[in-house]
């Protein structure tokens, strides 16, 4: 329709343009004619060969202006007659009036007979002849041919303008209507997809909390069924993973405490046999055997240790500890007083210590382990432990700080590895699980712990915490 409506514009405007040049020239043709007659009628009356070389120069430029009318007006439409008609009258005037009249002109001077021919043709043709009325007709001519075409190139104009309403009313009545439905169907559309993602997102919702037995049901066939199905393949693969897994977890819990409580009777009944041997037989035992004896009982003991530190390691993360008010400069002084110390010990505790609300033991169970080592492996003769934190919009950092004998590079990885230990067990007892029980602890919770250590210079080990 904006197409069809443009056609029309432009066919208007066409006309208004060709309608325009046309009224120029035969205004200009007008012109002509009149300096035609005003040229001949100055060279009749003086001789002058100027008049008759500006009859000649607007004669030809007649003879375009013509030629140009003809081709801008179709054969058939009557403004093309009534040229003709205007060309027959200015021929008629020019065969019959002005070029006898100036051949006559030219030849008066040559003999008197010349010139009384030429004062007798310039009476009849002039003084008692038609040719004023010639140009009157032509003239009428004229007029009508002008307000013809101002006339039909002001129903043009009036049409142009009516077309360009028109084409600007339906443009606009055409975009809003795009606009509309535009927006109807991308509402649509955004609908449809947005309640289908919406789907998709309380479905991975109820993945994130433990439902995973739950499918979507979509019964289209594009990109979101795709990622649907997709959903539900994972949903699926999750469920058998994750009661894999419990499964797995279960039997590891059973397997701790089986394992435990069988070592444990055979460990308690070869301290007892070794506690008869000792006091049944005291005063037959040799120094030797006596140091036998003992050693088997210090190996009993980190039996025993190692045992609980297991069921420690395995033991966290199995319950829900409620959260609470936690002051951390009350709960790092209790850690120091229950804390059995081989040296003296230099406590630093950085002023202002942090309020939290969190859980408290597993808190308490990283600081105390982190303290009893610094204190346990300290081999200074006065241990010095400097314990402070810095704060940070969301968490804070917490450090303990020794001088012990540091560890070196290459082992700050491997000291976080469960029943790993620096030194000799022989030579030193320990466990190896305090560590382990930390990063534990840390990585369940999504917190970091790292350490800063050189040999002979002491250790630092710090480690992050949410505010809430």
């Amino acid at each position: 329709m904006n197409y069809k409506q443009s056609e029309e514009v432009q066919e208007n405007n066409e006309y208004v343009q060709t309608s325009g040049e046309m009224l120029r020239n035969i205004s200009r043709f007008q012109r002509n004619v009149l300096n035609m007659v005003s040229g001949l009628r100055g060279f009749l009356l003086t001789g002058e060969r100027y008049f008759i070389d500006s009859y000649d120069t607007v004669t030809s430029d007649n003879e375009r202006i013509l030629a140009e009318l003809s081709q801008m007006l179709p054969d058939t439409s009557i403004q093309k007659e009534r040229l003709n008609e205007i060309i027959v009258l200015h021929n008629k005037w020019v065969e019959t009036f002005a070029e006898p009249l100036r051949q006559a002109k030219a030849q008066s001077t040559v003999s008197d007979s010349n010139l009384r021919f030429y004062k007798h043709l310039y009476h009849e043709k002039i003084v008692t002849g038609h040719e004023q009325d010639l140009h009157k007709m032509l003239q009428e001519k004229f007029r009508v041919f002008s307000n013809y075409e101002y006339e039909m190139r002001d129903i043009r104009r009036k049409e142009l303008a009516q077309t360009v309403r028109t084409t600007r009313t339906l443009s606009f009545s055409l975009t809003a209507l795009s606009v509309a439905l535009s927006l109807i169907i991308i509402a649509y559309i955004t609908y449809r997809i947005s309640s289908r993602i919406r789907l998709m997102v309380n479905f991975a919702n109820q993945i994130a909390i433990g439902n995973y037995g739950q499918t979507i049901n979509d019964t289209h066939n594009d990109e979101l069924t795709k990622l649907s199905r997709s959903l539900n393949e994972m949903s699926g693969a999750l469920s058998e993973n994750i009661t894999e897994l419990k499964r797995k977890n279960e039997e590891l819990d059973q397997f701790a405490h089986i394992v435990s409580h069988d070592l444990k009777g055979p460990l308690r009944g070869i301290d007892n046999v070794v506690t008869w041997i000792e006091e049944d037989h005291q005063d037959d035992l040799s120094p030797k055997l006596n140091d036998y004896l003992q050693l088997i009982k210090g190996r009993i003991v980190r039996a025993e240790n190692l045992i609980e530190g297991l069921l420690s390691y395995a033991r966290i993360d199995k319950e829900t500890i409620p959260q609470e008010q936690v002051d951390t400069n009350e709960l790092v002084y209790s850690i120091r007083d229950n804390v059995s110390v081989n040296v003296p010990v230099s406590f630093h505790v950085q002023e202002n210590m942090p309020v939290l609300f969190t859980e408290r033991l597993p808190l308490y169970q990283v600081f105390a382990n982190l303290i009893s080592n610094a204190i346990k492996y300290n081999d200074k003769e006065r241990a010095e432990v400097s314990i402070g934190y810095t704060e940070y919009p969301d968490h804070y950092v917490f450090f303990v700080r020794d001088n012990g004998p540091g560890i070196a590079q290459q082992y700050h990885g491997r000291i976080f590895r469960i029943f790993q230990t620096l030194k000799d067990r022989d030579t030193f007892e320990s466990t190896g699980v305090g560590l382990s029980i930390i990063k534990k602890i840390l990585d369940s919770r999504d917190e970091n712990i790292t350490i800063e250590s050189e040999p002979e210079v002491g250790s630092t080990f710090s480690f992050t915490w949410k505010k809430t």
